[in-house]
């Protein structure tokens, strides 16, 4: 019942794939999916680490622009304050006495603020660090 002008209608000729060549073929696919579910957790795990830091460092960004604009208004109403009492002053000697104090606590205070600055960056940066080591701990798990 074939069609000579129809080259598609043609008989197939029976064709059997071999038992090995199945078998590796089977084994390849295994080996597959096997592959792709371990790259599927790894990327699931990467992505809920790379949230984790974000979170971490959004939240830790926050508190130190809360802390840097909490010691702008500290700073800015001794300025004022420092301003005003220039003006109740009597001599040069005591504008300057007034002066150095205030320039002292001032150095003092700028110093103070940059140190908690420093412990609040490194406490922020230990944050975010820490949900990279636990997932770099699980992947990574130490030689007995």
């Amino acid at each position: 019942m074939t069609n000579p002008s129809d080259p598609f209608s043609a008989s197939v000729i029976p064709f059997e794939v071999p038992e090995q060549m199945r078998a590796f073929a089977e084994k390849g696919v295994s080996q597959a999916r096997d592959s792709y579910a371990k790259f599927k957790d790894a990327a699931e795990t990467h992505n809920s680490t790379v949230e984790a830091v974000f979170t971490s460092v959004s939240k830790g960004s926050s508190e130190y622009s809360a802390k840097v604009l909490e010691f702008f208004k500290a700073n800015t109403t001794t300025q004022l304050e420092f301003a005003q009492s220039l003006f109740s002053v009597k001599s040069p000697t005591e504008a300057m006495e007034l002066w150095t104090s205030h320039a002292r606590k001032q150095f003092e205070t700028y110093g103070a603020q940059a140190k908690e600055l420093a412990e609040l960056g490194h406490k922020v940066a230990a944050e975010a660090a820490e949900p990279i080591k636990a997932s770099a701990a699980k992947l990574y798990k130490p030689a007995a």
